[in-house]
């Protein structure tokens, strides 16, 4: 009986797995311990560090550049959408003039046939036997030939017309799909600029304020000072511009320069091109337009607007072109020296020309 009550609390002998659910049982185990090595893994793993400040200023030095590409890319687009614009306005005129021109035939064409109406479409022969003045009908008849000959040209015009209507009915078509495709184009480099711009503060917003102010002062060093430079530029403006006038090949290159000085200050605007704001090829153009000279509005139409010219014989008025993609382009005024506009943020400013990778020279013909 002792025997017994000890057998029955001995806990029975526990026997391995075998087969398919000793597999089963390592798969969950296995299953169960890479989860928790991942968990732990995930918990443990250290977080991307911050980008430095220097790193920022890279990126946002190099947000700005290709704004600036974009920017360029954006004005010869809205010159294009411009000439598109102005050619579909040309065809929608002259499909009106030309359509007044038809409607006048038809009336004229309408009058006749409702006068042939009438008079009655009898026999000539019966009409001149039922005459009593054989005379008057004659002269009348022959007067009716005329106005046969008169009535089958008026109706190979009107065939012309509708012809010369169609075909430029046809070309207002494909000027107006090339407009569209031009307006798209416009607004993709729309949204790259301002999408670049908008990454640039973003990115600028990560400094510190101190960051920030040393980033400006780099900045400014790089594109030929700050604005207390572009304030002191402007109080002696018409001494500098005077000097550089005198040293200008000619009148015309003189008047460029100066427009330039009195545009130091002004800020720089994507697209503008006056008189209140610039970009780089929009300050250019607009310094040679008051010079009397129509400048393309790029600066890579702009870089073969004249004869190029070497740096070593860069004159006051030449146009300085920058980066391998001729994203950048200033006005020379001698001594080294450009006045451009750098980039937002940055007004009208004198800089030195070897701040930025130097491209080519052209001088305006």
């Amino acid at each position: 009986m002792a025997a017994h009550r000890k057998s029955a609390h001995r806990k029975p002998k526990q026997r391995p797995f075998t087969g398919p659910a000793a597999r089963t049982a390592a798969t969950l185990a296995l299953a169960g311990a890479a989860t928790a090595t991942s968990a732990t893994g995930a918990g443990a793993a250290p977080a991307e560090p911050a980008p430095t400040a220097a790193q920022v200023r890279a990126k946002v030095d190099r947000l700005y550049h290709d704004a600036e590409v974009a920017t360029e890319k954006y004005n010869g687009a809205k010159e294009k959408e411009a000439a598109a614009t102005k050619a579909v306005d040309t065809l929608a005129d002259e499909a009106a003039r030309r359509t007044d021109r038809l409607n006048t035939a038809r009336h004229t064409l309408g009058s006749m046939a409702t006068a042939q109406y009438r008079t009655g479409a009898l026999d000539p022969a019966v009409q001149l036997a039922l005459s009593s003045d054989p005379d008057t009908y004659l002269e009348r008849a022959a007067q009716l030939d005329r106005a046969g000959d008169r009535q089958t040209s008026l109706l190979t015009g009107i065939r012309r017309q509708l012809s010369g209507i169609a075909r430029v009915k046809a070309r207002a078509d494909r000027e107006t799909e090339a407009l569209a495709a031009r307006r798209a184009e416009l607004q993709e480099h729309r949204t790259a600029i301002t999408t670049k711009l908008a990454d640039a503060r973003k990115l600028l917003a990560t400094l510190t304020a101190d960051e920030r102010a040393a980033y400006e002062r780099a900045a400014d060093a790089a594109h030929g000072g700050g604005p207390a430079q572009a304030d002191r530029s402007v109080t002696h403006a018409d001494r500098s511009t005077a000097r550089a006038s005198a040293a200008a090949p000619d009148s015309r290159a003189g008047r460029a320069v100066a427009f330039a000085h009195g545009a130091i200050g002004k800020p720089y605007v994507w697209g503008a091109t006056g008189p209140n704001a610039f970009d780089c090829s929009g300050l250019t153009q607009a310094a040679w337009q008051a010079a009397g000279v129509s400048l393309p509005r790029t600066t890579y139409t702009q870089i073969n607007a004249g004869q190029r010219v070497s740096r070593s014989e860069l004159a006051p008025g030449d146009l300085v072109f920058f980066y391998s993609g001729i994203s950048h382009v200033g006005l020379y005024i001698g001594g080294g020296q450009m006045i451009h506009a750098p980039r937002p943020g940055a007004p009208v400013r004198i800089a030195p020309i070897d701040q930025m990778p130097f491209a080519g020279a052209t001088r305006v013909a």
